[in-house]
Formats: structure tokens, C-alpha cells, sequence
């Protein structure tokens, strides 16, 4: 008789990742907060993120989720089909001729840093452009370690090991903290520490933590350039569409960048400050719960089980927006107090924070979209599918392109960039949905609307506590205004918290079980 396959245990899985992506989140919103106290809010912070580019279209294109999310369902159907030996071939493989490729882009890009420069920040004052340059070069190396860190982590995922994978992205933001407290204090500008901070975070948590792992799960790792290997031709075909299709929701934040240098000072880290504060619940909720439920898919598709896929995927997905449609409210209404909170300290003048309060309102439009998005990707790719997904980022990519052009003229300025942003989001989610449906045979998309109608209803009652919270509780001066910040948005949230839950199970929503069972166990 033939074993019965295991079921991976994506709720636990999932609350692995969504701690350890919680403590992420938590570090990015202080590793942010630090920049915004130790540098202000300047043409020197714009240079900095703007730095960041070269390294991350790099990323984007090639070392990040385009080539993890191809690889990781191969490594999986090889590991769970019993060839593990042609799994850890088809890794060596990968690694070496990957790192072949990587280190020539990250040389050519070290080199014609400078050109480049102009081209990514072709509305910023010259005299700008060296330190883009400088700070560029410094973090592109990084780029590699995010590279093999990101292989390992797959397989670290494909092994059902997701505690260490968890902690990269902490060491990086400790790093990058580390580099604005203390080595800023001997660089000039001394905001260059902080990209020094980031090159260290990135090679400690992603090479040297990971590594510690690999070892653990006896990693066989021979250098091999053997092309023809089980499964290497595979990887890179399912690898091309995303390398070539550059429109995957992370290049979204170029492209706002790129347009935001055509505005005053500051313009840049506002947008990038407002869409990490955005990307919190992203990451928390949508990203930690793709990364726990894609092993779990990639297995069922290799064992032909269509009908748990389906199961599993609709209920991630109706998961992911009971947990995001309030937030996305509740990041609208208190945006005035989660700025003040993150990053009204030091340097961060109180005429800066308006444009964070206004760009971070624009993004709170698309959270529950951009949550979906990791979770329909990793849908796509767990069945060896990304064609798909990319005609659709191509398509959504193209509505917040004319967005940006059709409004940015108008009054909305600036903030047209955020709101094309957060509309072309929910584009591409629905895109995805019906995209997805059709690949699969099926899904249950009735309840997935009704899950988003009734997060929606009950999210009206949430909002209005937090708007009579807002509006009728003093503001503060001074760190008094940090306090009471902190009171409206952890108190008086935790308060309308409560009352989305139960106006949520007063609708009879299945989601709000797994909230009740784990007051059960706590009681317990």
C-alpha cells in the first residue's frame, strides 16, 4: 500500500511567517523612523532611496521572486516524487550559472553607475546624481546575497523550514539601523552609512544565516554548469516570462520613484516612507501567507490533487481579505497618527509630514489588493505557470502608467502617483482572480466576493470608531503628540478591532474561527 501524502500545515506555517514578517515590518517601520530622526526629510533621503533602484530593478528582473518562484516548484516535484539527488543536482546547477550571470550585471551596473543615475532620476538636480551613484555601487554587491539567500530560502521552504528564512530580513534591518546610528558618524554625507548598513544586513541574513541552515538539511552543493541537468531547462523556461515581463507589483515603486523626481525635495522619501508604512500589512498578511501557502500548492499539484489546490487557494485568499479590508480602512483614517508615530522625531520637520499623512492615504486604496497579489502569483507559479501572470501585470501596469499621466497634471499633483499605484492594484488582482479560476478548473470566486462584501460592511462600523477617535481625542504637542498617536492607533485600534470581529461573526463569516479558536487556546 502506498503512503498516504502528508498535507503540509499551512496554518502553522502561515504563523511562523507572519511573526517573523510582523518583527520584520516592526524593524522596517524603526529602521525608517531612525532615517527620518538622524536625516530628516531631504534631497539627501531622495538620494538614498533613489539609490536603491539600480540594485532593485536588478532584483526584480532577475535574482528575486522571478527566479525563486520558478524554482522552487521544480526543486518541490523533484523532492516529493523521490529524486532527491536530481533536486540538489538541479540546485548546484542553478546557483552556479545564476551566479555567473549576476556578477557580470552587477559589475556592468558598477560601472555606468553615474549614466545610470541620470536615467532613474531624470528630474533630480545634477549635483545630486554622484551620491546616487556612490551609494549604488555600495548596495549593488548586496544584490548577490539576496540572490543565493533567496534560492536557499526556497529550499528551505520546499523542506517545510520556515523559521529561518524568517530572520533575513530582520539582520538586514538591524544592519541598515546599525549604519544610521553609528557609521553615518564617518561617512560624508553621513546618510551613506545607512547604505553601508544595508550592505552588511544583506550579507549576513541572507548569505551566512541561510548557509548555517542549508547545512543542517545536509545541502549537496557540487559548482556544475550542466545545463541539461533534471529540471534546469524547466526552471529557466518558467524564469523567462517574468525576467522579461517587467511588470510585476514591485516595479511599481520604480516607476513611482522615476516620476517623483520631477517634484520638490522630499517628494521621493515621502512616497517611499508612506508605501513602506503600506507595505506593512502587505508583507504581515500577504506575503506571509503566500510564502506558507505555496509549498503546500506546488505539492498538490505534483501529486495531482486539483481539488485540495483549489480548496487551499480559496481559502488563503478569502484569509488574506478579511484581514486587509479594515486596514485598509483604518490606515486611511489614522494616517495623520501613524505618521506622527513612525517618524515625527528628530530632523522630521512637522512641514514634511503632510505629504506622508496624503500619499499614505492614496496607498491605503490597494492594500487588500496588493495583499492578494503574492498569494495569486504564487498560484500561478505552483502549478508552473507564469505567462499568464505577466500579461496581466503588463496590462495593470500599463492603466497605472496612464493614470500617472492623465492625473499628475491636475491638482492632485504628486499624489497621483500613489493613487494609480493603489487603483492599478485592484486591477490586477481581479485580473488575476479570473486569470487563475480559468487555470485551475475552478474557484470558488462566489465566496471569495462575499468574504469581500461583508469585510467591507463590517469595516464601516471600525472606520467610524476610528474616526471619532481622530477627531475627538486632543492631539498633543510635542512627544505628547507621539503618545496620543500611540493610544489612537494601538488602543482605540484594538478597540475597533473588536468590533470588526464581531461585526464580522454577526455576519457569519468562517474567518473569524480561526481568531475565535486562537482565544481558546489562549485561554486554555
Amino acid at each position: 500500500m502506498s503512503e498516504t501524502p502528508s498535507t503540509p500545515n499551512v496554518a502553522k506555517a502561515g504563523g511562523i511567517m507572519m511573526a517573523s514578517l510582523l518583527l520584520s515590518r516592526v524593524l522596517g517601520i524603526l529602521r525608517d523612523t531612525v532615517m527620518a530622526a538622524k536625516f530628516g526629510v531631504s534631497i539627501e533621503t531622495d538620494a538614498y532611496r533613489l539609490a536603491f533602484m539600480i540594485p532593485d530593478l536588478i532584483f526584480f528582473a532577475v535574482a528575486g521572486g522571478a527566479l525563486s518562484s520558478a524554482f522552487i516548484p521544480v526543486f518541490s516535484e523533484l523532492l516529493h516524487t523521490n529524486r532527491e539527488k536530481d533536486a540538489w543536482k538541479l540546485f548546484s546547477v542553478v546557483v552556479t550559472v545564476m551566479s555567473v550571470i549576476l556578477i557580470a550585471l552587477i559589475a556592468l551596473a558598477w560601472v555606468f553607475a553615474l549614466p545610470l543615475a541620470h536615467l532613474i532620476a531624470p528630474g533630480k538636480p545634477d549635483d545630486v546624481l554622484p551620491l546616487i551613484a556612490q551609494m549604488s555601487r555600495i548596495v549593488l554587491p548586496a544584490q548577490y546575497a539576496f540572490f543565493i539567500g533567496g534560492l536557499m530560502f526556497g529550499t528551505l521552504y520546499a523542506k517545510q523550514r520556515f523559521v529561518m528564512p524568517g530572520l533575513a530580513p530582520n539582520i538586514y534591518n538591524l544592519g541598515i539601523i546599525f549604519g544610521a546610528l553609528v557609521l553615518s558618524s564617518f561617512m560624508v554625507p553621513g546618510i551613506v552609512g545607512m547604505s553601508w548598513g544595508a550592505a552588511i544586513g544583506a550579507l549576513a541574513g541572507n548569505l551566512l544565516l541561510p548557509l548555517f541552515a542549508m547545512r543542517a538539511i545536509g545541502v549537496q552543493f557540487k559548482p556544475s554548469l550542466d545545463v541539461k541537468a533534471e529540471g534546469v531547462g524547466k526552471v529557466f523556461r518558467l524564469m523567462l516570462p517574468v525576467v522579461l515581463g517587467l511588470s510585476l507589483p514591485g516595479v511599481y515603486g520604480l516607476i513611482t520613484q522615476a516620476f517623483g523626481t520631477y517634484y520638490q525635495a522630499g517628494i521621493n522619501t515621502a512616497l517611499d516612507l508612506s508605501n513602506k508604512l503600506m507595505q506593512a500589512p502587505l508583507g504581515i498578511f500577504g506575503q506571509s501567507l503566500a510564502l506558507a501557502v505555496f509549498p503546500a500548492l506546488t505539492q498538490f499539484f505534483a501529486q495531482d490533487r486539483m481539488d485540495m489546490f483549489r480548496q487551499q487557494l480559496g481559502s488563503t485568499l478569502r484569509t488574506v481579505i478579511f484581514l486587509t479590508v479594515p486596514i485598509s480602512v483604518g490606515m486611511f483614517v489614522l494616517a495623520p497618527e501613524i505618521v506622527a508615530l513612525a517618524f515625527q522625531y528628530g530632523k522630521a520637520r512637522d512641514a514634511d509630514l503632510p505629504a506622508l499623512i496624503n500619499c499614505l492615504r492614496m496607498f491605503s486604496f490597494g492594500i487588500f489588493a496588493w495583499c492578494l497579489h503574492p498569494v495569486l502569483m504564487r498560484a500561478f507559479f505552483a502549478v508552473q505557470q507564469t505567462v499568464s501572470p505577466i500579461v496581466m501585470g503588463t496590462i495593470a501596469t500599463g492603466v497605472s502608467l496612464g493614470l500617472v499621466y492623465t492625473l499628475k497634471e491636475t491638482a492632485l499633483g504628486y499624489l497621483a502617483l500613489p493613487l494609480a499605484s493603489s487603483i492599478a492594484a485592484v486591477v490586477l488582482a481581479f485580473l488575476l482572480l479570473v486569470a487563475v479560476r480559468n487555470r485551475i478548473g475552478g474557484l470558488d470566486i462566489k465566496g471569495i466576493t462575499q468574504t469581500l462584501a461583508k469585510s467591507a460592511f463590517a469595516s464601516i462600523p471600525f472606520g467610524v470608531v476610528l474616526y471619532l477617535a481622530v477627531h475627538y481625542l486632543p492631539e498633543g504637542t510635542g512627544i505628547g503628540r507621539n503618545l496620543l498617536a500611540a493610544v489612537k492607533v494601538v488602543g482605540i485600534g484594538t478597540v475597533a478591532a473588536w468590533v470588526y470581529y464581531f461585526g464580522a461573526k454577526k455576519l457569519g463569516m468562517s474567518e473569524t474561527d480561526y481568531v475565535t479558536r486562537a482565544l481558546k487556546r489562549n485561554r486554555g
